[in-house]
């Protein structure tokens, strides 16, 4: 029996009162946090629940599972991207040399991806061992980013010869070469800074982009 003079516990009061549309920002952040420390494995509705300071059947009001919670979840992280990808392209693309475009443009990428490290370990990390579904969404993020090199590089590379031929394949070599420098920074570790990688970068971009 409870004592007339003892404190009620309201565990949980905030969960109880906000609705599933305001709980997903917080159950995303928690998510964020657990996937970045875990992985894919390691994710789980209970663990998210955990970090998010809420029940399971909680999380469970805001995503019907975990699937569905990390296309969400990856979905909100890829517009982070996205953003910082259309930053950082070039303004004038047609003014300048491709090795300047890739330096500058890939200099301010790299930045943002260190200074959101967890946002790129969700986007590496949740292509291995995810669910079809959430991998197909890593997929077609990627298959953004090259199109957007592909319509920067009409502009920066006027001179290609055949660019409906070439300048696919260059915005997937120009593609890979990112996706390498972002892991490099915010997953493998490197004692190279953003600029640093990026200057290795436009060298290649000047040295071979040039001779298409």
């Amino acid at each position: 029996m409870v004592s007339p003079d003892e404190p009620v516990a309201e565990p949980r009061r905030r969960a109880a009162h906000l609705g599933p549309e305001r709980r997903r920002p917080m159950i995303l952040d928690a998510a964020l946090q657990v996937f970045s420390e875990r992985g894919f494995a390691g994710t789980t509705m209970q663990t998210v629940a955990d970090a998010a300071g809420v029940t399971k059947p909680v999380v469970y009001a805001s995503f019907a599972n975990r699937d569905e919670l990390l296309l969400a979840l990856l979905a909100r992280e890829e517009q982070h991207l996205v953003l910082s990808i259309m930053a950082a392209l070039p303004a004038n693309p047609g003014v300048g040399t491709p090795e300047q475009h890739v330096l500058d443009g890939l200099s301010a990428f790299l930045e943002t991806a260190a200074k959101n490290p967890q946002s790129w370990r969700i986007v590496f990390g949740a292509q291995y061992g995810a669910a079809p579904v959430v991998a197909d969404r890593v997929r077609a993020a990627r298959a953004f980013l090259v199109e957007g090199l592909r319509l920067t590089l009409v502009q920066s590379l006027p001179g290609v010869t055949d660019p409906d031929a070439n300048l696919p394949v260059l915005a997937e070599m120009l593609a890979s070469m990112t996706e390498s420098c972002a892991r490099m920074l915010v997953v493998d570790g490197t004692d190279r800074s953003p600029r640093e990688l990026a200057q290795v970068v436009s060298k290649v971009v000047g040295g071979g982009f040039g001779a298409v």
